[in-house]
């Protein structure tokens, strides 16, 4: 299968440079799948499951927020926060996740409190089904 050179960044670094055959991410509009020879696209990440396969092997992360870009037969993913399904903290998972249920639990949350617990439920939710994933 043909491959595609892939970068993929975040604000701590490097998490992925070298060759691909796919990668599967989501968008703020759904799923988009990049193979080589895909057309120049540009598109704004959402929070899901990434899936990269290189060399026949398969790969996948928690990916939250940032833009994909698909420009001269280059993919890089620019993402706000992204785990590989191996390096996820479980433990640290469900912590976040019950936290964020009891905030939404708490008839005298804010609106704010509200808004970002619902967020945080939903970053807890994308990590702990790629976590559990089989690979």
């Amino acid at each position: 299968m043909n491959s595609f050179p892939l970068k993929i960044v975040t604000p701590d670094g490097l998490a992925y440079d070298g060759q691909a055959e796919q990668l599967t991410v989501r968008t703020t509009t759904g799923d988009i799948g990049i193979l080589a020879g895909h057309i120049n696209c540009v598109a704004p990440l959402g929070m899901g499951p990434c899936t990269v396969i290189a060399e026949g092997q398969r790969r996948t992360a928690a990916c939250i927020g940032g833009m994909l870009s698909m420009v001269g037969g280059k993919a890089t993913l620019v993402c706000t926060t992204f785990e590989w399904a191996d390096q996820i903290d479980v433990e640290r998972v469900l912590a976040s996740e019950k936290k964020a249920q009891k905030i939404l639990s708490d008839k005298s949350s804010s609106d704010t409190d509200i808004r970002l617990a619902e967020a945080r439920l939903k970053r807890a939710l994308v990590r702990k089904s790629v976590a559990n994933r089989p690979m």
